[in-house]
């Protein structure tokens, strides 16, 4: 029982928030607009982000990024893939060596094509960022917020930090099982949002579960191609953050991914979608930083292209998903394997 911050106060941080609260740990919220800190104070809710979910008395949400890490044993970083390196600069002056560093977000960057542990380790500094946890797996914050049964991963370098971070959220609605592939956790998490976004096209251009299925089954592919280039455990990819985090993604109104697809494949530009969302969707950034890592390491990713060239070149959605299916004749397991 000590002190948690969580650094980022929309959906995710906040449900995480509601877990650790429930496990008797005081949470210190941080939210860079005062309006919302106050809002979720005064009314013991967040209304923009988990309307209707009552926070525990334990959550207190603040503004001052040193008031909140202040004597906090364990830091969560929940904010989306953009941010991450300038929150690392703006907390790096008051974060000790004892603390635990977790994130729970999920994503590359583009360019450099780091991983977010990657990015932190490199802000944060090499004693402070070896021993971070990352936390993933299929969890949409509306089910998590109303306590509904969740089950995630956590992995680190060092495993004896991500076990501190099993028992930090573990309760009887949220079980939290360790993985020492802390590779593979991260990229299953980030790149099931771009099969997410894909699947929300096929449904929004009218197209059956069959189409679903080979979209879900051929993107798992392309991601444990890519995770094995990178030499992620391809059993990572068979299990929470991998098929289960796809399920999820790809199947559920929730995610806002699929939400952001299923515009794109009813015409919606993106511009437009991306401003009526009001929340990150972060496949289309990392579908662009997938692009380039397979480009980079020659893994063959047809999905991943083609989704590129829509968020990127504007391509039409039914334009892509035909050439998805007139490619050249394959062997299935060879193209597991090899590409």
């Amino acid at each position: 029982m000590g002190k948690i911050a969580v650094l980022g106060s929309g959906s995710w941080g906040t449900a995480l928030s509601i877990v650790l609260a429930d496990n008797d740990h005081e949470v210190a919220l941080w939210s860079h607009r005062q309006e919302q800190a106050e809002q979720i104070n005064n009314d013991r809710e967040n209304k923009q982000y988990l309307e209707g979910i009552q926070l525990n008395h334990l959550i207190h949400a603040d503004t001052s990024l040193e008031q909140v890490i202040k004597g906090a044993d364990a830091i969560l970083f929940v904010v989306p893939t953009k941010a991450i390196r300038q929150v690392c600069q703006q907390v790096k002056p008051y974060v000790t060596s004892d603390q635990t560093i977790i994130h729970a977000s999920k994503g590359i960057e583009p360019e450099t094509n780091k991983r977010i542990s990657e990015m932190m380790a490199e802000e944060l500094g090499p004693e402070l960022g070896k021993g971070i946890v990352v936390l993933s797996g299929p969890s949409h914050a509306e089910e998590v917020g109303r306590r509904q049964p969740t089950t995630v991963t956590v992995s680190s370098l060092q495993i004896d930090q991500a076990i501190i971070a099993q028992d930090l959220f573990m309760n009887e609605s949220f079980r939290v099982y360790t993985n020492e592939d802390l590779v593979g956790v991260e990229i299953g998490g980030a790149l099931k949002n771009i099969i997410a976004l894909g699947a929300g096209i096929s449904d929004g251009l009218g197209y059956g579960d069959n189409a679903k299925a080979a979209l879900i089954t051929r993107g798992l592919a392309e991601i444990a191609r890519l995770g094995k280039h990178l030499d992620a455990n391809p059993l990572t990819f068979a299990g929470l953050t991998g098929v289960g985090d796809l399920i999820v993604t790809c199947t559920s109104q929730h995610s806002r991914n699929w939400r952001a697809g299923n515009m794109l494949g009813k015409g919606y530009k993106l511009d437009d979608v991306l401003d009526q969302m009001g929340m990150v969707v972060e496949g289309v950034r990392t579908t662009k930083a997938a692009y380039q890592m397979s480009k980079k390491l020659e893994v063959n990713m047809p999905i991943t292209e083609g989704l590129y060239e829509l968020v990127v070149n504007d391509k039409p959605a039914k334009d892509v998903v035909d050439d998805l299916m007139n490619r050249s004749k394959a062997d299935e397991l060879e193209q597991i394997s090899n590409g």
